[in-house]
Order: C-alpha cells, then sequence, then structure tokens
C-alpha cells in the first residue's frame, strides 16, 4: 500500500487496520504496546489482535516492522496523504457517482449548525 502500490483497484484497510495506521502516523513508530494503549476501545483489544492488525498492515505493505527488544515497533510506509486521496475518491465512486466536484459541492452544503450526525460527534457537537 505504499505510494506506488495504491491504485484504483487497492482495498483500503478496514477500520480497526485504519486506526493502528492512524496511531503510526501520528506517533511515526510504536510497538503493539503503544498502538494498543491508544485505540480507543473498552474493553481494550487483546494485545494478541493488535499485533495481527499491524501484522496484516505489513504484509500489505504499509507499515514495516523492526526488531526491538523482544518485540517489535512499527513505522509507517505508505503515505498518508495517497491513503487518504485513495478513501476520498472511494467514497465519490461509491456515492457521488465517482464525482469528487459533486461531493464537494455536498460538504459545501452542510453548515456548522446542522452538521450529519457523525461530523457532529466529531466536532463535538451533540444531536
Amino acid at each position: 500500500m505504499n505510494a506506488s502500490n495504491l491504485s484504483a483497484d487497492t482495498k483500503m484497510p478496514p477500520p480497526l487496520e485504519m486506526q493502528c495506521l492512524n496511531i503510526l502516523w501520528q506517533l511515526g513508530s510504536a510497538s503493539v504496546p503503544e498502538v494498543r494503549g491508544l485505540i480507543p476501545r473498552d474493553p481494550p483489544l487483546a494485545y494478541t489482535t493488535v499485533l495481527t492488525l499491524l501484522d496484516r498492515l505489513v504484509r500489505r505493505g504499509a507499515v514495516t516492522r523492526e526488531k526491538s527488544g523482544r518485540g517489535y515497533r512499527y513505522t509507517p510506509t505508505a503515505d498518508r496523504a495517497k491513503v487518504r486521496m485513495a478513501a476520498v475518491q472511494m467514497l465519490a465512486d461509491q456515492h457521488f457517482d465517482s464525482s469528487l466536484h459533486e461531493l464537494r459541492n455536498y460538504l459545501d452544503q452542510i453548515t456548522p449548525a446542522q452538521p450529519p450526525k457523525a461530523f457532529a460527534a466529531a466536532a463535538g457537537h451533540t444531536a
């Protein structure tokens, strides 16, 4: 999933893998316990679950790992801007007839006073 491998037929990582990738982009590199501690889950994900998610990202080419003590440190190799563009294009393809222009028009119609519920929660607004 590095910049050269990211194409229209590449599937985006599933949500939990994306959470791990976002944490790695934020930290630069991290161990399994560090990533696990930043995934907002109650109860927390199991160590082995996070390990599996990170290993899947390694197999996709989105992350590398390097031995560090008894474990590994994971570092993102996927270009965040390219992954974001692929996600936006996927959204446009699936919901706006592949038109980024139509997506932009839709987003321009959303007012801060009445954003969609998901946006309101992210922005701290109450519904």
